[in-house]
């Protein structure tokens, strides 16, 4: 029986997570309506769910919209062990407001990707410049593809409801 619990709150946790990714702007009344939930259990649930599973509210908003052309997805290597790089690029990346996303990772010949939203491109050529300056003697390989929000065809804009889609399917 508490097996049976556990798994419940479990399944009840990630429809609540799920509906805040599709629409965090809901209140509790409106989640426990769509869940078919009570309104205390959502609460209770949203506290859980908020402590352990959601990292920040954030709304995503349209780059064009705030001034922002190009968006830069650079790749490199590490010339040395990444571990000892760790905190001069936390310390390093917290410092750039225009980046979205650093993390160390595999593929294309690199082991190191970076996400960056620009201006223009000469907003992009500076962040570049002090980029390689700063990691120069760290990093090898610079390979940067560069997507302009307003002149690119957009495929598919950028969303995590696509995870929301994801677990439907692998559900059903």
């Amino acid at each position: 029986m508490k097996e049976l619990r556990r798994r419940t709150q479990r399944a009840n946790l990630t429809k609540l997570l799920f509906a805040l990714i599709k629409n965090s702007k809901r209140s509790d009344r409106e989640l426990a309506r769509a869940l078919q939930l009570s309104q205390p259990t959502v609460t209770r649930l949203r506290k859980i769910v908020e402590k352990e599973a959601i990292e920040q509210y954030t709304a995503l908003p349209n780059l064009s919209y705030l001034g922002f052309d190009l968006i830069s997805f650079t790749f490199s290597s590490t010339k040395e062990l990444v571990h000892p790089l760790w905190d001069k690029g936390k310390k390093w990346t917290k410092e750039q407001p225009s980046i979205m996303f650093a993390s160390t990772g595999q593929g294309m010949d690199a082991d190191a990707v970076m996400v960056s939203v620009h201006k223009d491109y000469a907003d992009f050529a500076k962040f570049y410049q002090n980029f390689r300056r700063d990691w120069g003697d760290s990093l090898q390989n610079f390979r940067t593809f560069l997507v302009s929000v307003k002149a690119s065809v957009q495929l598919k804009a950028f969303s995590l409801n696509c995870l929301v889609e994801s677990y439907a399917k692998e559900e059903a």
